[in-house]
């Protein structure tokens, strides 16, 4: 194929609203694969899309299957996935509480993800693209798996929890997540300050801000928190700003050039969530220079495995020891050189586009 190819991104019809870790993925790899020739256009899956335009569509958020069944069925162009597969089971039976927690430990995974899917369209904030998507969560998600040419997980941990989720066996290219080399090469010249803890992150239970609040509430330390919450989580927000001590610090959003002095100015930054496909902020802030503190669910353990402190999202005692060891452990700067090396968005596109390539059988 001596044109180059093009490809269209179909992803959450709220990404640039709402905005989290797949919007930086979104947009980072978009760009990046335009530097390496390869014709890309982001169409929200609410989007009127001229499917004859392009050579492959790449799908985004398996666990929003409704937004591509419509687009699978009508367009007959093959597609790759990549799943960023989250899974809230555990934060949906145990994270939450009162009635929520009854209800989702009930339903169980599957179920759980058809009724908050279901509850965004029902409160007009997303769009039903697919009816089919109402016969199912796991009948969806699997004949998207099914019918996809190749999967891009973030790690081969996430490829093993679909392939035993959703008994699948397909072909899969890693495609680490990154940070931005031009932002985040060079670290701002400013004092670290020795007992601060930082945390980047959408302000809302499965982040888990509050047990932050609660570890650091007896700790000579200063904890800020940098991030909103989405819609459903206002409530939330509001609580952790209750319980805050006086030394916890909010911000709102920042985009990310406006974070490079808060992660160069903290020693530590704490992201023990109850699940994490990867955990961009841990990465921007490890490339920082800060000391990290990781949850241990999900696929944390595949990025920061020797180059963080686990801790499990539902032990304060683990959280708080956590902190304390970053604390106290010298400032270090191994795995930012790692980080610069391995887990960029230009090596993300490097390998989305030899899974391009391998989906559409050329060179």
């Amino acid at each position: 194929m001596n044109r180059s190819l093009k490809i269209a991104f179909i992803v959450r019809s709220t990404i640039y609203k709402i905005r989290g870790g797949d919007t930086l993925q979104v947009i980072n790899t978009a760009t990046e694969l335009k530097k390496l020739g390869v014709d890309v256009e982001i169409k929200l899956s609410t989007d009127d899309i001229d499917y004859s335009k392009y050579d492959l569509l790449h799908l985004f958020n398996i666990i929003r299957p409704a937004d591509h069944l419509k687009h699978i069925t009508k367009s007959k162009v093959p597609y790759v996935v990549s799943p960023i597969y989250l899974d809230y089971s555990r934060f949906d039976s145990f994270g939450r509480s009162g009635f929520q927690k009854n209800l989702f430990k009930f339903l169980g995974r599957n179920n759980s993800e058809l009724f908050k899917n279901s509850y965004r369209f029902f409160k007009k904030q997303d769009k039903l693209v697919s009816l089919e998507y109402l016969l199912g969560h796991h009948k969806s998600v699997r004949k998207i798996l099914e019918n996809a040419r190749i999967l891009l997980p973030n790690s081969s941990s996430e490829y093993n929890r679909l392939a035993g989720d959703y008994n699948i066996s397909k072909e899969f290219q890693v495609v680490p997540n990154g940070i931005d080399k031009a932002v985040f090469e060079l670290i701002p010249k400013v004092d670290r300050i020795q007992n601060q803890i930082i945390c980047v992150g959408q302000i809302y239970a499965l982040k888990n801000q509050h047990s932050l609040i609660e570890a650091t509430r007896h700790m000579d330390a200063r904890l800020v928190l940098i991030g909103k919450s989405p819609p459903n989580h206002i409530k939330y927000s509001e609580y952790c700003k209750k319980i805050a001590h006086p030394k916890v610090m909010f911000f709102d959003f920042m985009p990310q050039d406006s974070l490079l002095k808060h992660y160069a100015e903290s020693k530590v930054h704490a992201l023990p969530s109850w699940f994490e496909t990867t955990g961009l902020s841990s990465l921007e802030a490890g490339v920082m220079g800060c000391n990290l503190v990781v949850g241990t669910d999900g696929d944390t353990k595949a990025y920061f495995d020797g180059n963080a402190s686990f801790c499990s999202a539902d032990n304060l005692t683990s959280i708080i020891k956590s902190l304390e060891y970053e604390l106290n452990k010298p400032t270090e700067y191994v795995f930012r050189d790692q980080i610069l090396e391995k887990y960029t968005w230009t090596r993300a596109a490097e390998a989305t586009l030899t899974s391009y390539k391998k989906a559409l059988n050329v060179d």
